[in-house]
């Protein structure tokens, strides 16, 4: 099994959760398998796949998807093949007459085709080891990608009775696990359930509050990152992408509004790199099997957890640090009422769709630890505080606001509870549109120590805690409640979240240049090939070539993700620039992972020249070598882990500076090599 997964996909070991359900699937047991995006569950069914007799037949709910899965298993050495409408039946006939041959170990199809009598028939002439139903959660009308073709699935256990059947999906509550396993007739499975945490991720919730100049400030930190930025109406999306596209960012829309041919060309940029951004509805995410997506972000607020679950599942799927911002408003919430009141007809399900977006926003306004309120939801408890989410990184400080909430109170009541959030939040800052007739109320500018937007903010925190009453409906009215009643009257007191401007982390990729020449040539590869970068070798495989400098084809295969295929197909290209890369700049090999690497002569001098004290100018005179790349040995060393003074180069004063800003959000003022240095500096 190892050789195989070495030879094929590139990987030295599995992860402990994919052995068990690897050897589950080898055994012949049927299998349900529940793992978060970016465990690897697409190679639980794939390894098999290799080991047993027959051909495994794959159901997958989207054809760019199959595509990609199928790309990627031939580039490793791997024989698929997919059957869908994106075929003509003359290609069809010859992809069957491959697989009656035995020529093909893997086949994709939709579940649609597994309605065709015809294609059942063409089936039962083929040996099948496996089935393997990929998002499984579109069985379950309780689910939140309901697929009714996927009802159809029961036909393989009528059909096809002693073949066994693996299950996945990454989403999924006990009511949809269930349904699951009880449409497909799955005998005594075995079960496999993984933690549901992502801990690569990390999640921010931002009022959305001047939420695009927020959002450019965010993508200027970023601009060589691939992101999702998800929008509620196909009109937004075309907005915020051609706004962005105006400030210099590659970005393009993606809503069921397009045409097919716009949708499949943008979708097919943005997995090339061509594009850096896709503006999209949720129309977009199943079918992008891109690891390298460093962010995510919802512009409005998701309608339920699981929805924004799997689609912030969509960020870094290599396991490598990424982020996911929400930028929240009540007033999306209301307007998601109002839509699904329109298109819901059923009152059962409208209810239901209610509920599950109170549950959104409850994790919305919650100061709890982030992590621990989304895994609470799928029923797994997480100890502690995570340290990767506003609410931990930034823990909300309370204050005793029983005064601050008697005015908000008051104000209700004197507007005769017939006004919502920014008028009440209006009225107590004296704001221009405040009525004639509210002049004269008490509450009038009583409220003039916080700005109308810490009003609204204070506002929305009492209905959360149930001290407003809040109507449904587009203009949302406050009430006042038993509970503004009793503080009113001094019965209870009332802590709120004192104000403040929390900013989203910005973590840099601290590495060397090597990376960023790589990735070019990947590019360069992929272009010419017609595939996606990411089929070439995955971010996390140019990192590991750009920590370890391997200069031989046998330490080139070590890395993680080369296999014989790709070793054979890519390694000299790869070499080569690995190779010039280092000669300029007397970079060694690194031998092994975690041991350091043995240093050239000229970084050694340039540590020797850092080290007693000589300044950035006379250093770069000393060894007729540019500023920039003195820097670059500097950052180099401080990365290999040795010990350099840099108080010559960077002053203390600058130095201090750059920490500062760096904890507290905000983007220090000086060059990025600088900032950059003073990080790695312990």
């Amino acid at each position: 099994m190892n050789d195989i997964l070495k030879k094929h996909f590139g990987f030295s070991s599995l992860y402990p959760e994919q052995s068990a359900v690897i050897n589950d699937v080898l055994a012949g047991k049927d299998v349900f398998v529940l793992m978060p995006t970016g465990s690897g569950k697409s190679l639980c069914y794939q390894l098999p796949a290799l080991l047993k007799e027959g051909i495994t037949v794959v159901v997958s709910p989207l054809i760019a998807l199959m595509k990609d899965q199928v790309d990627s298993l031939r580039m490793n050495g791997i024989s698929a093949a997919f059957i869908n409408s994106s075929l003509s039946e003359r290609e069809i006939e010859e992809e069957k007459l491959e697989i009656l041959c035995g020529k093909k170990k893997i086949l994709y199809v939709a579940p649609e085709r597994l309605s065709s009598p015809e294609f059942i028939s063409f089936l039962k002439m083929v040996k099948i080891g496996l089935f393997a139903v990929d998002e499984a959660h579109c069985i379950s009308e309780w689910g939140h990608e309901f697929r009714p073709d996927y009802r159809n699935l029961r036909v393989l256990r009528d059909t096809f009775p002693s073949v066994p059947i693996i299950a996945l999906t990454a989403t999924a509550v006990e009511q949809v696990r269930d349904d699951i396993v009880r449409t497909l007739r799955l005998r005594e499975p075995a079960v496999h359930k993984t933690s549901f945490n992502r801990d690569n991720l990390t999640y921010y919730i931002r009022p959305k509050e001047n939420a695009f100049e927020q959002l450019v400030e965010y993508l200027n930190a970023h601009r060589e990152e691939s992101g999702i930025i998800y929008c509620l109406a196909k009109k937004e999306t075309e907005q915020i992408a051609s706004k962005l596209e105006k400030k210099g960012f590659k970005a393009l829309p993606y809503h069921a509004g397009l045409s097919d041919f716009e949708r499949e060309n943008n979708q097919d940029l943005f997995k090339r790199d061509d594009a850096q951004i896709i503006v999209a509805t949720i129309a977009f995410g199943m079918g992008i099997d891109k690891p390298n997506i460093r962010y995510v972000i919802h512009y409005d607020v998701p309608k339920s957890i699981e929805g924004y679950y799997q689609e912030t599942g969509r960020a870094g799927r290599d396991r490598l640090p990424s982020d996911c911002i929400l930028f929240f408003s009540r007033g999306d919430a209301w307007k998601l009422k109002s839509m699904m009141d329109k298109s819901i007809p059923s009152p059962k399900k409208r209810q239901l769709a209610y509920a599950k977006l109170d549950e959104m926003l409850e994790y919305c306004e919650s100061s709890v630890c982030r992590r621990k309120f989304v895994l609470g939801y799928f029923g797994e408890s997480f100890g502690g505080n995570c340290g990767k989410c506003d609410n931990c990184l930034t823990p909300k400080e309370t204050m005793d606001a029983t005064g601050i909430s008697k005015k908000i109170f008051q104000c209700i009541y004197e507007t005769g509870q017939s006004f919502g959030a920014s008028y009440v939040a209006s009225v107590l800052t004296a704001g221009k549109n405040v009525r004639p007739h509210h002049v004269m109320k008490k509450s009038f500018n009583s409220g003039a120590e916080y700005t109308q937007k810490q009003w609204i903010s204070f506002i929305r925190e009492l209905a959360a805690g149930g001290f407003i009453g809040v109507t449904n409906g587009d203009y949302p009215v406050l009430k006042l409640n038993e509970k503004s009643m009793s503080v009113l009257y001094g019965k209870e007191g009332v802590l709120l979240t004192k104000p403040g401007e929390a900013r989203i982390a910005s973590h840099e990729i601290v590495e060397p240049g090597l990376f960023g020449v790589l990735r070019a040539l990947r590019k360069a590869m992929a272009d010419a090939e017609g595939v996606p970068p990411y089929m070439i070798f995955p971010d996390r495989s140019l990192k590991e070539m750009a920590s370890y400098y391997p200069q031989s084809l046998p330490s080139l295969k070590s890395v993680h993700g080369v296999g014989e295929a790709k070793l054979k197909r890519y390694g000299p290209a790869f070499l080569k620039k690995i190779r010039e890369y280092c000669s300029e700049r007397g970079i060694a090999e690194r031998p092994s992972r975690g041991s350091v690497p043995t240093l050239a002569a000229n970084y050694l001098e340039t540590l020797e020249l850092v080290n007693s004290g000589l300044s950035i100018g006379e250093i770069a005179a000393k060894r007729s070598l540019a500023e920039k790349e003195i820097l670059f040995h500097v950052e180099s060393l401080l990365i290999l882990g040795k010990d350099v003074n840099i108080d010559g180069i960077i002053p203390k004063e600058r130095q201090d500076a750059i920490r500062g800003a760096l904890r507290s959000g905000a983007k220090p003022v000086a060059p990025a090599e600088e900032i950059r240095i003073v990080r790695l500096k312990k």
